[in-house]
Formats: C-alpha cells, structure tokens, sequence
C-alpha cells in the first residue's frame, strides 16, 4: 500500500483529499498544517509521497521543499497548487518537486499521480506544463541557463517519456530497451541538461524547445 503525508493548511482540505484517498486504497499516516510539522511527520513516518499545498501562512511550500533538501530527505514531492502564481511554481521547480497538479484534478488523477512518484516517476499536468512554457516562452522567468549539448533522437524519445510520468521500467518496456539502457539515457540527458533530477530536466527541455 501506498503511504502519503499531506500538507496544507486547510483543515477540511486534509481531512477530504484523507478520505478520498483512503477510499481508493492510499494510506495516509499523517496530515501537516504547515512545512514545519510536514518535515517532522515526514522524518518520522518515512511515507512514499508527501502532497504538498504551496501557499501556508508559516512555512509554506518552497520553505519545505529547500528544508527536505538541506536535510537529505529525498521523499517524492506532488505540488497541489491553485497556480494562481506563475513565479511560485517556477520556484518550486527550482526546488525539486517531482509533481504538479492543480486542485480541481480527479480522484482518478490525483491516485494516478501519488503512484507514478511512489513509482519513482514524476507528473506535470498539461494545464501546468502549458503554462509554464507560455511564461517561459515570454521571458518571465529564467529558469535555466543554455544547454551545452544536443540531446539524441532517442534521448528525446526517453525524454518525452520521462514527461509523461513514465518510470524507468515502464519506458524500457515502451521502447524495447533493457532498463539499465533506460536508466543510462536518463543520467545523460540529466547531465546534458544540467538537471538536478526528472522534473527539472522536462522543464528544461521544454524551455530548449526540445519537446515541442
């Protein structure tokens, strides 16, 4: 079973998405208010996913996910944002989060994306991708700095996969590679990319127009 904490700091926010996921069979082992509480529950309870709300009045969501990384704590991180801040989301792409999707998503969408990050994959809703490569595209923000070398055709295509939330397993089985090949593709359009890791290498591609 699937183990996740949630943050934010809505009371009836955690305690709906708990008992939808429960329902759909996703253990929830702990609920924060703030990032905070978030880091000690997920420190103490070591869950799969922690779902992450971006905007919370104390230690809000860019807070907890530079606080995870100055403390080692590699648990997978899905945004759920209202995305009504363009620079908020870029940030936390600066900050390693591994997931996005907006607050009116699906139960279906929502169990989907818990497991493709507890899968070691990563998802970007459309709607957020879309929009972060009209902001990209109109120079809002720099996010990254020039890529130094071409991806490959089949670099891409593994790419494209990466971008849809495919774990390696799932993209050697797509492709007919082994999944150590797979896995060799990813650490070298990482470094090609200057990427810190999945998430961050999509939203560099798309801003090289490697995807589009």
């Amino acid at each position: 079973m699937i183990r996740v904490v949630i943050a934010d700091d809505q009371a009836l926010i955690r305690q709906g998405i708990t008992g939808l996921l429960q329902v759909a069979g996703i253990d929830v082992v702990g609920e924060a208010d703030d990032g905070m509480s978030a880091i000690e529950i997920v420190s103490r309870t070591v869950p799969d996913v922690l779902l992450l709300d971006m905007r919370m009045p104390r230690f809000d969501g860019i807070w907890t996910l530079e606080r995870l990384r100055e403390v080692g704590i590699d648990t997978p991180v899905l945004v759920l944002t209202t995305f009504d801040d363009d620079e908020l989301v870029l940030d936390a792409v600066r900050a390693g989060a591994r997931g996005y999707l907006l607050k009116d998503v699906t139960l279906d969408q929502l169990t989907h994306a818990v497991g493709t990050l507890a899968d070691g994959g990563t998802l970007i809703a459309p709607a957020v991708t879309d929009r972060l490569l009209r902001v990209i595209r109109a120079g809002s923000s720099s996010v990254y700095a020039p890529a130094a070398q071409q991806l490959t055709d089949r670099e891409i295509d593994v790419l494209r996969l990466v971008a849809a939330g495919y774990s390696n397993r799932h993209i050697a089985e797509a492709l007919f590679l082994a999944e150590g090949t797979v896995k060799n593709h990813v650490s070298m359009i990482l470094a090609k990319l200057g990427a810190r890791d999945r998430t961050s290498a999509v939203l560099r591609a798309l801003r090289e127009g490697h995807l589009l």
